[in-house]
């Protein structure tokens, strides 16, 4: 059996996806949710599917208490669903090519601090792009630069508001990031 960890800040739409795509996979589990923020969604999500969840905070995060218990799990893949923290290098170093994220843009374009949710669409919208995308990639201690898995690109010339750019972007992290975590798992 594969275990994965999902890591979200928020709604948890990209979670709930996940969890849908792997329901009846008998060789994948869920096996915890890690959120930052207690009033986040996505924390309903995962008591409604029965998964652990585990609320932690900034410092939590940068201790040990997180290491320790992802340890405890000894997932096979660590995803970050709309995680808003940097990940600490030493989780890093402790699952090396094991941690990967999912960024609203065509990296490396619209990347780094601060540039998530509709602060990557907006700026995609002001600079007049004909497209945009996903990138599914691995973790390292930079934000947004770690090696790109896999890239998908949508055409966003009609698109007239950051919402429109965002609908697109979400129907593009439904298709393909669990497609993507599957390949990279198995």
């Amino acid at each position: 059996m594969k275990k994965i960890v999902l890591f979200a800040s928020g709604n948890g739409s990209n979670v709930e996806n996940i969890i849908q795509f792997f329901k009846n996979n008998k060789s994948v589990s869920i096996v915890g949710i890690f959120c930052n923020n207690p009033h986040a969604k996505v924390l309903e999500r995962a008591e409604n599917h029965k998964i652990e969840a585990t609320i932690f905070n900034k410092t939590e995060l940068n201790d040990t208490l997180v290491l320790e218990k992802l340890n405890q799990l000894q997932p096979d893949l660590i995803v970050l669903a709309g995680f808003l923290l940097k990940f600490p290098s030493h989780i890093i170093a402790s699952f090396p090519k094991k941690i990967i994220n999912i960024h609203p843009a065509l990296l490396p374009k619209y990347g780094g601090k601060g540039m998530y949710g509709m602060n990557v669409h907006q700026a995609v919208i002001d600079n007049h792009e004909k497209e945009t995308g996903i990138t599914i990639h691995y973790v390292n201690e930079n934000y947004d630069e770690g090696e790109f898995i896999s890239q998908q690109a949508t055409n966003i010339e009609n698109c007239k508001s950051a919402e429109e750019i965002a609908s697109k972007v979400h129907e593009l992290e439904h298709e393909f990031f669990p497609k993507i975590i599957e390949k990279i798992i198995t």
